[in-house]
């Protein structure tokens, strides 16, 4: 389990106050608020992690987005690049750690499986199989049936060795219509695959 949330309530304050001065808002909902934010602070340069906008730095921009919409899928999924792109838990000009930001738009709505589901894709690009399974387990359990969640749990049991759970979410990634070949082929050069309803062992 990551450190953040093997932690005590009083140490989930290092995470900081959901309390901003504009907001915090709901992004599945404040549509009218998209703009006014996104315009300034999440450019095409924000997204891309080309340049900040109104910060030097991209990492301001990216937190301030956060601050007001704390479950902004893309900004949660630029930020979580970021972080992986300078290989620091805590990007140049964020206010938190990626973990922090992850876990803010957890703690402000917890029924948003979108979250866990980037979450879980972040700690699989990672290595942090084990994790990333627990997240991408809960975004699968919470939410509509969704091929991106599945196809990355597949990716994750792989790590773990289990292929028949990473079988499992291939064929249902795949009728859901996940276009990527990759998880298909892990499978079939691990001697695996088998096609959906094949009473075949994926052993023989």
């Amino acid at each position: 389990m990551s450190a953040v949330f093997a932690a005590s309530a009083q140490d989930m304050n290092a995470c900081g106050s959901l309390d901003n001065h504009f907001g915090p808002f709901d992004y599945r909902s404040s549509y009218d608020k998209h703009a006014i934010v996104e315009r300034f602070h999440f450019t095409q340069d924000v997204e891309q992690l080309r340049g900040g906008a109104s910060s030097a730095k991209i990492g301001g921009d990216i937190s301030y987005v956060l601050r007001v919409f704390p479950n902004h899928p893309r900004a949660l999924d630029a930020m979580a690049r970021l972080s992986e792109r300078e290989k620091k838990p805590r990007p140049t000009g964020s206010q938190y750690s990626i973990d922090c930001w992850f876990e803010r738009g957890m703690r402000f709505r917890s029924d948003d499986e979108v979250v866990k589901m980037l979450y879980g894709m972040h700690l699989l690009r990672a290595g942090k199989n084990r994790e990333a399974v627990k997240y991408l387990e809960q975004a699968r359990e919470g939410g509509q049936p969704n091929a991106n969640v599945h196809y990355n749990l597949g990716l994750a049991y792989i790590k773990l060795g289990d292929y028949d759970a990473a079988l499992e979410n291939a064929h249902v990634a795949y009728k859901l219509g996940f276009p990527l070949p990759g998880l298909k082929n892990q499978l079939m050069r691990a001697g695996k695959w088998r096609e959906a309803g094949s009473q075949t062992s994926p052993d023989h």
